[in-house]
């Protein structure tokens, strides 16, 4: 275990504790290093199945299109995080829900197969006590989360069949209007949650799984807020005050989450517009099934996006741009209510913070900014853990 991460520990597990600025350090090591480190949303799984690729090898941003793998954890010290089962919507029929049950069925058995590969190196998590017993033996960190619950249909039941799978938080909508709740960028279908969003909640609580907040309405936040009996995340969210879009949060909302003991999860995302023009769109849908294409296939997509880069970046903002948001949003929601989910692999990244290599840079200008060990240790993994640990349900270790 980190040492610094071994006297904060106790701390990750309980609510809100006092400042304990001055915490010893190991000499000559970075602050970094030692501490407990998770993201709140990784979609890296949409790599695991690609033809000749390896979550255990080294990749390069220059000729390979991933953020995170094995190697890139450790230079970055991330520990972890929750792997995202992102399923993409179609539509609200019989026929479509079953397709996209069947795909993240088959997307937590990919999950669990490529963390099985690698024992030594990487394990699941149900717990935050597996969490905090993971990093004391030296392991990677594997959450799994449900990035829009589409799959689900008309049929709450199933909620419990991933649950069984591991599932410990999930988010009730992505980019579109579903069964459930209005999207940020969908038809206010809803006005918020529907009936059925609404029994979701109520479900979600029983089961003790974290509810995800990101890619929801407005009116949607605000009633899975008061709804839930439990603090509430978003796994990646911007703040609305540096990007005026709707997928972000605006400063009075993040304060109510914080109010009820929740947490927003910075993202990279969102920080200025999208530059998705038709030549992007097109390279968005290749992205989507690049698990199905052949190295040779791979390769290409790789040096049309890299090439695409450089001439319509998909994003204006870069690192000094992040780190603005974060202070303002730390500001606002007070060092016990933010954490971090910077959408790897699913959009995120700047210039200067490329991949998750660059990890250790937000450490150092919190450390500058006159953050105590402990606040920055509760911003890196403490709240997220204890939002986890907060909830009700029949949670089970994964010993």
């Amino acid at each position: 275990m980190k040492p610094l991460a071994i006297l904060l520990a106790a701390a990750a597990l309980t609510a809100c504790s006092a400042d304990g600025g001055g915490q010893p350090k190991v000499p000559d090591e970075p602050l970094h290093s030692q501490l407990l480190v998770l993201d709140a949303h990784l979609d890296t799984p949409i790599h695991f199945e690609r033809p000749g690729w390896s979550f255990a090898d080294r990749h390069a941003m220059r000729d390979d299109m991933v953020q995170l793998d094995i190697p890139r954890m450790e230079d970055g010290h991330l520990d972890g995080g929750f792997f995202v089962v992102y399923t993409r919507q179609g539509p609200l029929t019989p026929g479509g829900y079953a397709a996209a049950l069947t795909f993240a069925r088959d997307r937590f058995d990919l999950i669990d197969r490529t963390i099985a590969r690698y024992p030594e190196q990487i394990a699941p998590a149900a717990t935050a006590a597996d969490a905090l017993r993971l990093n004391k033996q030296g392991k990677l960190i594997a959450f799994k989360s449900m990035e829009n619950s589409y799959p689900l249909g008309e049929d709450l039941s199933l909620i419990a069949e991933f649950h069984g799978k591991g599932l410990r938080m999930a988010g009730p909508v992505h980019s579109r209007t579903n069964q459930f709740a209005d999207s940020a960028t969908g038809a206010a279908r809803w006005k918020g949650l529907s009936p059925l969003g609404k029994q979701w909640v109520v479900e979600m609580n029983r089961l003790g799984i974290v509810i995800d907040a990101s890619h929801a309405s407005d009116a949607a936040f605000d009633q899975m807020l008061a709804l839930s009996e439990y603090p509430i995340l978003l796994s990646h969210s911007s703040l609305r005050s540096t990007c005026d879009h709707p997928r972000n949060l605006d400063e009075g909302r993040l304060r109510a989450l914080a109010a009820k003991g929740g947490a927003m999860c910075v993202s990279t995302v969102f920080l200025s517009a999208m530059n998705i023009s038709p030549a992007r769109r097109e390279l968005f849908g290749q992205y989507d099934r690049i698990g199905k294409m052949t190295p040779a296939e791979q390769a290409e997509l790789n040096r049309r996006w890299r090439a695409l880069d450089k001439v319509e970046p998909l994003w204006a903002a870069d690192f000094e741009d992040y780190m603005t948001m974060l202070l303002r949003a730390i500001a606002v929601g007070g060092v016990d209510h933010i954490c971090f989910g910077a959408d790897w692999d699913g959009g995120g990244g700047l210039k200067g913070m490329e991949d998750i290599s660059a990890l250790p840079k937000v450490t150092e200008r919190l450390k500058a900014a006159g953050f105590s060990d402990t606040d920055i240790e509760k911003m890196w993994s403490g709240n997220l853990l204890r939002v986890l640990s907060a909830q009700g349900g029949p949670l089970v270790s994964s010993r």
